[in-house]
C-alpha cells in the first residue's frame, strides 16, 4: 500500500506519517524540496531522530546545499525506492506538490537543447521553469538565465495517467487556527536558533540555490545582509509561509483525488482513528 499525506505547512502531516508508518510496518519517502538538503534542519521543520520513532526515512539530507536537485531526479530516485520496497507500505509525505505529481503519474522529462526559445514570451519560459521546479529563483526579465535554466534541466511532459495505486490522505484545519500555527512555529524556530543555523550554511555555501530561494532561509539572509531587521525577517517568514499554505491548498485541490482529514489538535488521536477507518 502506498499512501500520500499532504497538506499545507504546519497542518501536521511529519506527524501523522510517522504514526500511519508505525502502524502499518512501512517506510516513509520525505517529499519536501528544502528537506532533501543537508543542515537545512530548522527552517525546514526537519523531522528529528526522536520523532522518526526508529522509522526509516528515504530522501533526507541526500545533498549539500550547493547541489543541485531537481524534481527529475526527484522522480528517479523515490520510483527507485518504491521499486525496491515493494513488499513494504510506503508513506509519502510532505509538501512539494510537483514532486509528489511528478513521482505518481505519467511525467516525463526531456532535454530540449536544441528548441528555438524567440518563439516564447518571458513569462512563457518562466512558467516551463517552474513546471520543472516551482521554487525556481529566476527574474521573469533575465531571459538570458531562463533560457540556460531550461537548457540545462529539460522539460516536462505530464499526463493524468495515475502509475500506482495511492491512497491520497490530506490533513486540514480552519485557517486562522493554521495561520496562528504557522505563526507560532517561526517564533519556536528562531528560539531554536534559525539564525545561527542559516549563518553557518550561508558562510560555507554563499552561492547555494536553495538557500536563496527557501522560506526561511532567504529573510534570515537578507537580515545578515543588513537589509531587514530581525523583526522584519521574522514577520516576513510568517507572511511567505502563509501564502505558501494558501498555494498549497489551491494546487493539491486541483491537482489530487485528496480525501481531506481535520487536523484535531488537542486530540491527534482521534485524527488518527478516522484516518485508519478509511484506509482500511
Amino acid at each position: 500500500m502506498i499512501i500520500a499525506v499532504v497538506g499545507p505547512t504546519g497542518v501536521g502531516k511529519t506527524k501523522l506519517s510517522i504514526e500511519l508508518a508505525k502502524k502499518y510496518k512501512g517506510i516513509i519517502i520525505n517529499v519536501d524540496a528544502t528537506q532533501i538538503y543537508k543542515g537545512l534542519d530548522i527552517g525546514s521543520a526537519k523531522v528529528t531522530e526522536e520523532e522518526k520513532s526508529g522509522i526509516k526515512h528515504y530522501l533526507l539530507d541526500i545533498k549539500n546545499p550547493d547541489e543541485d536537485y531537481s524534481v527529475a531526479d526527484f522522480q528517479k530516485d523515490a520510483r527507485k525506492i518504491i521499486e525496491d520496497n515493494k513488499d513494504k507500505n510506503i508513506i509519502l509525505v510532505g509538501g512539494t506538490g510537483l514532486y509528489l505529481k511528478a513521482l505518481l503519474y505519467d511525467y516525463h522529462f526531456q532535454k530540449f537543447k536544441s528548441v528555438d526559445y524567440s518563439k516564447f514570451s518571458n513569462e512563457e519560459l518562466l512558467e516551463m521553469c517552474k513546471e520543472i521546479d516551482p521554487n525556481v529563483d529566476i527574474h521573469i526579465n533575465n531571459r538570458v538565465r531562463l533560457e540556460n535554466y531550461l537548457k540545462r534541466e529539460g522539460k516536462c511532459e505530464k499526463s493524468s495517467q495515475l502509475l500506482y495505486d495511492v491512497k491520497f490522505i490530506g490533513l486540514t484545519t480552519d485557517r486562522n487556527i493554521l495561520y496562528n500555527k504557522i505563526n507560532k512555529r517561526v517564533d519556536e524556530m528562531f528560539k531554536l536558533g534559525l539564525v545561527d543555523e542559516v549563518k553557518d550554511l550561508y558562510n560555507k555555501y554563499p552561492d547555494s540555490k536553495i538557500l536563496k530561494r527557501a522560506i526561511g532561509y532567504k529573510e534570515v539572509i537578507a537580515y545578515l545582509k543588513g537589509e531587514l531587521s530581525l523583526e522584519e525577517a521574522k514577520d516576513l517568514i510568517k507572511k511567505n509561509s502563509r501564502h505558501y499554505a494558501k498555494r498549497q491548498y489551491t494546487w493539491f485541490n486541483n491537482q489530487m483525488p485528496i480525501k481531506w482529514f481535520q487536523t484535531n489538535y488537542d486530540n491527534f488521536a482521534k485524527t488518527l482513528e478516522e484516518i485508519i477507518n478509511y484506509l482500511t
